[in-house]
């Protein structure tokens, strides 16, 4: 990704607004729709964990499209692919996480490598993550993920099929109509299960 300033921004898909954060290393992170646009700036802007992001604030915020760094710009493009659901590629998307510990950071690197209309259980993912046996880790690290979508948190289920749970705006419900836009087709989750964030 070339040198490029932070900032952030929203733009309409056929789910609804998305706002992503971008450093010149690659997206720090993605927010899925929330009520409305708003919602979702606000979301995307909050303070997670105490790590700091400039480029979250305020006065980082690129209000037109034609301003955005080339990189950005293909990745906005390819999220609105995705949402109108062709299979493109997002794990070519770069992305930053600086602030995620080792554990976390090979876990998103193996759910990066689930296919489009693919799934893995928490423990297989945990598996392919070099960490056997670490199921109930990985769902804390699915429900923390800071870029949904590039690292496909919703590809990921509990065991026996059932969706889990989901910590973006929608819960379960958008993990089942994101799936369900991959050729996907679950059960609704056990109402237990929708509170969980993994």
């Amino acid at each position: 990704m070339e040198a490029t300033a932070s900032g952030h921004f929203l733009f309409e898909t056929a789910l609804g607004v998305v706002g992503i954060a971008w450093t010149p290393r690659g997206i720090t992170r993605l927010q899925l729709p929330g009520r409305d646009p708003a919602d979702t700036e606000r979301l995307l802007t909050a303070v997670r964990n105490g790590f700091p992001r400039p480029e979250c604030t305020a006065d980082a915020r690129v209000r037109l499209e034609r301003l955005l760094p080339p990189t950005i710009a293909a990745a906005v493009a390819l999220l609105r692919r995705y949402a109108l659901g062709e299979p493109v590629a997002l794990a070519a998307i770069p992305v930053d996480l600086p602030y995620v510990s080792e554990f976390r950071r090979a876990v998103y690197r193996a759910a990066r490598r689930i296919g489009h209309g693919e799934v893995l259980t928490y423990g297989e993912l945990a598996e392919r993550a070099g960490h056997a046996g670490a199921f109930r880790e990985t769902g804390t690290a699915m429900g923390a993920n800071p870029v949904p979508l590039l690292v496909p948190c919703h590809r990921v289920l509990a065991a026996g099929r059932k969706p889990g749970g989901f910590s973006a705006p929608g819960g379960v419900a958008t993990k089942l109509r994101l799936l369900a836009l991959e050729g996907i087709r679950l059960e609704a989750a056990d109402p237990a299960q929708a509170s969980f964030g993994f």
